[in-house]
């Protein structure tokens, strides 16, 4: 339980403004960050929760752990970790029998921060790497990155019944309505996020992140929000946050902006959208991406985005929208407010994978 040291305060901190002239203080960010991760606690512990999103929970924790300056905040997210990667390890013992590419990415996507809290997976990783290995890189990421960059022809499982249709559907198999197709920037995050994972576990989930970071130029240039639908404009920010996320180990380096200078100024322009489109969420993320490159509360860009979630936060600790009941977009508003909030005990500038650093010195040079 966190509430009781919510409720205390954040003491000698105390008044001291976020910056002059700031009408928040050191305390009111601190107090902020602590009510979400109390909520994000409170959603776990429920077992519908934890079953469905438990990887998630965990990398949360860890990630929170292994990144904030914060001392309060670190040591909460690091006792909790702890907890959670115990229910986890217990809960997640074995790879099902016939496991399939999405029981098998859940499995790696939870294994992986829970055993750099401390959990043993001497036992279930020789399993997912065997598990793994039966499967094709279509069948984890609905397409070969090896052969093509990511398309705009994958159909979102459908409305109406959650039927799962083949690649180039445009009516569903099972109840016959129209489906909609994925934007090609939707399949590329979670291209991303599926081989940064297998890559950095050591369970390769259909391909390399390297054979899907590659593709990088061809999604460029990125369109701005009035000349494109809001689906492409959305899906295009959250790729490029988990371009940065992926790149330097979810929070645990910092980007030199000249790598990604497109990247950088995109997220860097457009900050003000989330505030148009009234979506903290996507808000945290920005600035999380943001302070990656080396902004802080000395920039302006950084300030508004500050000021804006302090501005938003539900009293549950949430950044969510009234009456929202989702599961999933209730925690991790809650996981995104407290990364744009947050200040990074990162000292250097580095890579999540340093080999890759010539192929992408290679792709900037090719577009100037």
């Amino acid at each position: 339980m966190l509430a009781a040291t919510v409720l205390a305060g954040c003491g000698p901190r105390g008044s001291a403004p976020l910056w002059p002239g700031s009408k928040y203080s050191e305390a009111d960010k601190s107090k902020a960050m602590l009510r979400a991760l109390d909520y994000i606690d409170h959603s776990s512990r429920l077992p519908k929760n934890f079953s469905t999103w438990g990887s998630d929970y965990l990398y949360c924790f860890y990630s929170i752990a292994v990144t904030a300056d914060d001392a309060e905040l670190r040591a909460a997210a690091k006792r909790l970790g702890a907890v959670y990667a115990k229910r986890w390890a217990k809960a997640q013992a074995m790879v099902p029998v016939n496991a399939n590419p999405l029981q098998i990415a859940f499995l790696v996507f939870g294994w992986l921060p829970a055993e750099l809290l401390g959990e043993s997976d001497a036992r279930i990783k020789p399993e997912l790497i065997r598990a793994a290995a039966r499967f094709s890189a279509t069948d984890f990421l609905q397409f070969d990155p090896a052969r093509e960059a990511p398309p705009s022809d994958i159909p979102e499982d459908c409305q109406h019944d959650s039927a799962q249709n083949p690649r180039g559907a445009k009516i569903c198999k099972k109840c016959g309505r129209p489906l909609t197709m994925k934007t090609k920037y939707e399949v590329w995050m979670d291209a991303l996020i599926d081989t940064y994972s297998g890559d950095r576990y050591g369970v390769q989930l259909g391909a390399p992140y390297r054979e899907v970071i590659k593709w990088m130029p061809t999604m460029r240039p990125y369109l701005k929000r009035s000349e494109t639908s809001e689906d492409n404009f959305i899906d295009t920010l959250y790729a490029l946050t988990h371009v940065v996320y992926t790149l330097n180990d979810y929070d645990q380096h910092l980007l030199p902006r000249d790598l990604l200078p497109q990247e950088f100024a995109y997220l860097k322009d457009n900050l003000g959208e989330a505030i148009a489109l009234h979506d903290p969420e996507t808000m945290g993320e920005f600035l999380d991406a943001l302070k990656s490159f080396g902004l802080n509360r000395s920039d302006e860009v950084i300030r508004t985005g500050i000021t804006y979630l302090l501005d938003t936060q539900r009293p549950d600790g949430t950044w969510s929208a009234p009456g929202e009941k989702d599961i999933y977009t209730l925690y991790h508003s809650a996981w995104t407010g407290i990364d744009g909030l947050k200040d990074y005990r990162r000292q250097r500038e580095g890579l999540s994978f340093p080999e890759l650093r010539p192929l992408l010195d290679s792709m900037r040079q090719a577009q100037q």
